[in-house]
């Protein structure tokens, strides 16, 4: 059996060594908030690590961000969507911690907490306020999971700054409740600010307004989007398509960049 094995001899099913050209990116401390619930914390956490950083696992009930750089809300169905899907998660003590740094003064370090909430993530953030809009049911009321392209709109944020504006990254996506929607108004002004980061092409599969697939907030430094970056990161385990060149089936790993763009962003500030 493989426990009988010594280390350098058990299988593994991936091998998760970070090629890392520069090793300051491991001094970079992400922060991944678990929930009841939560189902892609731990792809989250390995998507930080195969870009070079450091995860910490953050949990809801703390209220000690850990000194962490940057955090992220992954995916999953906190508290079983009850209520209204990310809204009972919202409430959650860590959430505070996370609103009180992602709101901070200042513009050195960590001030204002990189933050980027994928799915429910993005969810939760929609239901803290710290994003605008809100998350409802998908338009054909089904369950939607599927390989998504998706254009980049805005580079000005962590997660994005080394993405290609106008260019298009392919990342799985698989939610219920992935319908953006906002007032005109609100609309009117993402679209006016330049805060729409990611938009759907090729069809939109949840019926979002303007085809929205994530935004920021004014600042920035807040992201969130529907689809699934974390599970786009390693050439085996992805999409069997990239937005960028030809790959062999499940190689693609777009969404590898926005972590190491993330990274990258806080070892030059």
């Amino acid at each position: 059996m493989a426990e009988s094995l010594p280390s350098t001899e058990v299988p593994l099913i991936a091998d998760l060594t970070p090629d890392v050209s520069d090793e300051r990116l491991a001094d970079v401390r992400v922060g991944v908030v678990t929930f009841p619930g939560t189902l892609d914390d731990r792809d989250a956490a390995r998507a930080v690590r195969i870009a070079g950083g450091t995860p910490v696992p953050l949990w809801y009930k703390d209220s000690d961000l850990q000194s962490v750089d940057a955090v992220i809300i992954p995916g999953g169905f906190s508290y079983g969507d009850y209520l209204r899907a990310g809204s009972i998660a919202a409430k959650a003590p860590m959430m505070r911690e996370v609103h009180r740094a992602a709101t901070a003064d200042g513009t050195s370090g960590s001030a204002p907490l990189p933050v980027l909430g994928i799915c429910n993530g993005f969810q939760i953030l929609t239901e803290m306020h710290l994003l605008p809009g809100s998350m409802i049911k998908n338009d054909h009321l089904k369950f939607v999971c599927t390989d998504q392209r998706l254009r980049v709109e805005n580079t000005e944020t962590p997660w994005t700054a080394e993405l290609d504006r106008g260019g298009e990254i392919v990342v799985p996506l698989k939610n219920q409740d992935g319908q953006y929607v906002a007032d005109a108004r609100t609309l009117r002004q993402l679209e006016e600010e330049n805060r729409v980061v990611f938009r759907y092409v090729g069809g939109n599969p949840n019926g979002s307004r303007q085809d929205i697939a994530g935004v920021t907030n004014e600042r920035g430094n807040v992201v969130g989007l529907m689809p699934h970056p974390e599970h786009a990161v390693e050439p085996g385990f992805g999409p069997s398509s990239s937005g960028t060149e030809e790959v062999a089936m499940r190689y693609g790993s777009d969404g590898l960049r926005l972590f190491t763009s993330l990274l990258r962003q806080i070892v030059a500030a």
